[in-house]
């Protein structure tokens, strides 16, 4: 069960991250047709792009992205790769939402800003390379890995990250607008519940190894691998 749950949450990753990527190469396609012919209906159709499609693509992304992250072993800082992945996504999802959208209901009322182009070319350039990071895994791990693997998570975790889009797509219709509120909710609270339990581990562990004595001492550590 959680094998097969962990697996749609990777399929679901994959293909709002393909959906994110394809969305922004449309927005760029209507802003360069915009810029060229000045035809503010462009600009109109890639705001609705933008709020519409884009906005849920990203958010879904960016959630099951990080729950993957918290749920395996591979964590949030442990290995450089994912590290970077984590800031890149949440300085676009901050580009995406204070920047990028402002501009573009801007430019659907005339007030047009070459800053559009930037920050949907940076945001293309971005995932191409987090794409590339998921599949290099490069640089190996962070000072912060620690010396113990950390568990993956269970069934039931696996199928709340799957749950939770749901959730937040059927909020977003009935709000009008993307309300991503039950995934950030989610991904903040098992940050800190993981957390939680892991320092709990380590203080067990500890514990265990000083009533052992000093043949423990000995022992080699666990391989994080």
């Amino acid at each position: 069960m959680a094998k097969r749950a962990r697996t749609l949450l990777v399929w679901l990753h994959v293909v709002t991250s393909v959906g994110w990527l394809s969305q922004v190469v449309a927005l760029l396609a209507l802003l360069l047709y915009g810029m060229k012919t000045s035809d503010l209906n462009a600009f109109r159709m890639a705001r609705v792009l933008d709020h519409d499609v884009l906005a849920i693509m990203a958010n879904v992304s960016a959630f099951t992205g990080m729950m993957l992250s918290a749920t395996t072993p591979w964590g949030y800082f442990r290995y450089w790769w994912v590290l970077a992945k984590f800031v890149i996504t949440v300085s676009q999802l901050y580009l995406g939402i204070f920047i990028l959208s402002h501009n573009l209901e801007a430019a659907a009322n005339g007030h047009l800003s070459a800053w559009m182009l930037v920050g949907t070319a940076l945001m293309i350039g971005a995932i191409a390379f987090q794409t590339w990071l998921s599949v290099a895994k490069p640089w190996g791990r962070t000072p912060w890995t620690g010396s113990k693997k950390l568990p993956t998570a269970s069934a039931p975790a696996f199928v709340l990250a799957l749950v939770v889009p749901a959730a937040d797509f059927a909020l977003s219709l009935w709000m009008g607008n993307p309300m991503p509120v039950f995934m950030l909710v989610t991904v903040i609270a098992y940050a800190i519940r993981r957390a939680a339990r892991g320092n709990g581990r380590s203080s067990g562990a500890s514990g265990r190894g000083t009533a052992a004595g000093p043949a423990r001492r000995g022992a080699a550590a666990p391989s994080p691998r």
